[in-house]
């Protein structure tokens, strides 16, 4: 696609500016690191373009401060366009201390319920899912109503980042991203660090 021509023009009767406008969902997986930065980097693309915007983390502790969510909250905050940021759930699921009797799954259910709530009612232009592949492979949400309801929603971009996303939902995506690992500091023994990892 060089100069951003397309090889093909499918004949949907749809003119170039109506094709340029359609609602993207977009899939980030793989092994290797920078999913959820790159949905960031579109979600910033978004909210320069004055879109709302609404981030839903997933496996991520509502503990772990992360720079993308204070920046975001700072953009939102500036009172130029939307940004709202939600933690689904404790965070990764072996993260579980003795007494913690929190449910995962239906925390993780009860984010979906939200997400597909915001949809129909078109709460935000562009949707970050930050590791909603996981929720998926561990069969705490059906992937197949995710698919149905991605395909049937009235509008607002979505991206969707985390390892392990289900063929299904590749084939539903109009761009899938893999990230693939080919050198890593943890490699060497190296532990993450503030303003690299979070």
């Amino acid at each position: 696609m060089p100069q951003g021509k397309v090889e093909n023009v499918p004949d949907d009767g749809l003119t170039t500016r109506q094709r340029r406008t359609q609602p993207v969902l977009a899939v980030h997986t793989g092994l290797g690191k920078g999913k959820s930065t790159a949905a960031f980097g579109m979600a910033l693309r978004a909210w320069s373009a004055g879109w709302s915007i609404g981030v839903f983390q997933f496996v991520k502790s509502p503990k772990w401060k992360v720079g993308e969510e204070k920046a975001f909250r700072a953009l939102g905050e500036a009172g130029k366009n939307t940004v709202d940021w939600f933690k689904m759930g404790e965070g990764w699921s072996w993260l579980a201390r003795p007494g913690d009797e929190r449910d995962h799954a239906a925390e993780a259910a009860e984010g979906w319920a939200q997400i597909k709530r915001d949809l129909a009612a078109q709460t935000y232009d562009f949707y970050v899912l930050d590791e909603f592949t996981y929720p998926m492979h561990w069969g705490w949400v059906s992937t197949e109503e995710v698919v149905e309801t991605l395909r049937a929603r009235p509008g607002g971009h979505v991206v969707i980042t985390g390892r392990y996303a289900k063929d299904e939902l590749m084939d539903a995506a109009d761009l899938v991203t893999e990230m693939g690992k080919t050198k890593h500091p943890m490699d060497a023994g190296r532990k993450g660090q503030r303003g690299i990892e979070w």
